[in-house]
């Protein structure tokens, strides 16, 4: 299993790259908007620059026909770095743009906006190094998450291809449980998810009784002190 940070949030990916075992970031022109008339490229390198070259960072096209596509892959890929994925969402422009992009030679390539099985066969077919499934998104459409990432999970499996799913659109941690048990490799997430894992109050209800019990003992001293 892998969690990304689904933000562009400098902040956000500081602390909580210091705090999960974060495989990557991704980010989009939705959550772009979110910090406003930004710097992209400079942003986005100050993103490479948190969580090093070895990670990878996904980041979207926002032309929507295929050449506009290919020539924002060619100006993401000149203006921050040769590693980044490039996102292209799964249509019929796109995906000819992921054809075009994986017959070059070394890019990598992530086919986004999946809501159905054949979307992602077609992303596999045509040499997508990853995928994301949309799975609150499927959810509210009355489609089975679950089913649809298990069924990509099958293909991947029968057929050796070198795709990773990684699913995407949570709403909760307990979706991204789904997912993983579904099949998918990796999900990508907003880090209020993961933070919201582990501060639940029965979780801190726990660690207050287990503090109390030991002050009533030892008082203010931890174990480093006796």
């Amino acid at each position: 299993m892998k969690y990304l940070l689904d933000t562009a949030n400098l902040a956000d990916i500081r602390r909580f790259y210091d705090i999960f075992p974060i495989a990557g970031v991704t980010s989009n022109p939705s959550i772009v908007k979110k910090e406003g008339k930004i710097d992209f490229f400079a942003h986005m390198k100050e993103i490479r620059s948190i969580i090093g070259p070895e990670k990878p960072l996904h980041i979207q096209v926002t032309a929507l026909d295929t050449e506009g596509m290919l020539r924002d892959a060619d100006t993401l890929l000149t203006k921050i770095d040769s590693e980044i994925y490039i996102k292209i969402p799964v249509t019929v422009e796109g995906i000819r743009a992921i054809k075009r992009l994986k017959a070059q030679g070394n890019i990598h390539v992530t086919g986004t906006a999946i809501y159905s099985r054949q979307q992602g066969f077609l992303a596999m077919e045509a040499g997508a190094d990853s995928i994301a499934p949309y799975f609150n998104r499927m959810e509210n459409m009355g489609v089975n998450s679950d089913e649809v990432i298990a069924s990509l999970a099958e293909m991947i499996g029968l057929y050796q291809y070198n795709t990773e799913i990684l699913a995407a659109s949570f709403k909760n941690a307990g979706q991204v449980d789904r997912a993983f048990l579904a099949g998918a490799q990796t999900a990508t997430m907003d880090p209020a998810i993961l933070e919201a894992a582990l501060t639940q109050p029965h979780i801190t209800a726990a660690v207050d009784a287990f503090d109390q019990d030991w002050k009533s003992i030892f008082g203010e001293k931890t174990l480093s002190d006796l």
